[in-house]
């Protein structure tokens, strides 16, 4: 190969990195833990492979990432909460969005679940059983058929979504206890729950590895909506139809 030629070649890569960088973008998503654990976190990686895109998550909650869209800070939020709860967040925080110039789609659903540690040999709780725990009036694990422990309840203020949709569908009416080991964030949850043997909360079935036991218990679930500023179209369109076809299998629901 001649000088020229080598030179030719050279332009020739240049010219096709360039052009193949153009068509690559970068997609910021924000919104809640429960739905970025559970869809966003975990096709991260082969979205990025599969198109050459950078998917950057900004992790808030649902109604901080529907204020950072509007903001536009984000290209797309999402939510395990009805897009009224969001609104109605945003609202409280000062922030009031007209919900006619937005789109929301489900995604997947998140199903939340009830962890203990590891070396409780309580496998299954019942609805009644979950209420009486989380009431207080169940005190101690050989009421449920564990060892002659106190119960401690591993709960968040800041896991809203979760909360509501527990309370609803298993407290009934009845009061979750204020006598709880306080965390912070869904992760913090899981977290004390595998350092304490007597603790038992409730997380999303994303968050849950070998550190923490799932109980068989009554099933919760609700959907992960993905929401946009007017119609979703070019890189968000691309990143939601991925979500939706090859990378559905990647998402842990």
């Amino acid at each position: 190969m001649n000088r020229s030629t080598k030179s030719a070649a050279v332009v020739l890569g240049v010219l096709m990195l360039a052009a193949g960088s153009a068509y690559c973008e970068e997609i910021k998503v924000g919104g809640g833990g429960a739905s970025i654990a559970s869809v966003f976190a975990p096709i991260k990686p082969h979205f990025e492979k599969a198109t050459g895109d950078t998917l950057v998550i900004l992790q808030a909650t649902s109604k901080d990432g529907l204020i950072d869209l509007v903001k536009g800070k984000v290209d797309i939020t999402t939510g395990a909460v009805p897009l009224e709860a969001m609104l109605a967040g945003a609202e409280k925080d000062g922030v009031k969005i007209d919900s006619s110039t937005l789109v929301s789609q489900e995604i997947a659903r998140n199903r939340t679940v009830v962890l203990v540690h590891p070396s409780n040999k309580v496998s299954n709780l019942s609805k009644e059983q979950l209420r009486g725990i989380f009431s207080g009036k169940t005190s101690n694990w050989k009421e449920v058929g564990g060892d002659d422990k106190d119960i401690i309840i591993v709960w968040s203020t800041a896991t809203s979504g979760q909360n509501n949709m527990f309370k609803q569908m298993v407290m009934e009416g009845d009061q979750v206890t204020r006598d709880v080991m306080d965390s912070t964030n869904y992760a913090k949850i899981k977290e004390s729950i595998a350092s304490t043997p007597e603790a038992i909360g409730i997380d999303p079935f994303s968050l849950t590895d070998a550190t923490v036991k799932l109980l068989d218990s009554p099933p919760m679930s609700e959907p992960i909506i993905a929401v946009t500023v007017g119609k979703p179209a070019g890189k968000v369109q691309r990143l939601l139809g991925y979500i939706k076809g090859e990378g559905n299998k990647y998402v842990k629901q």
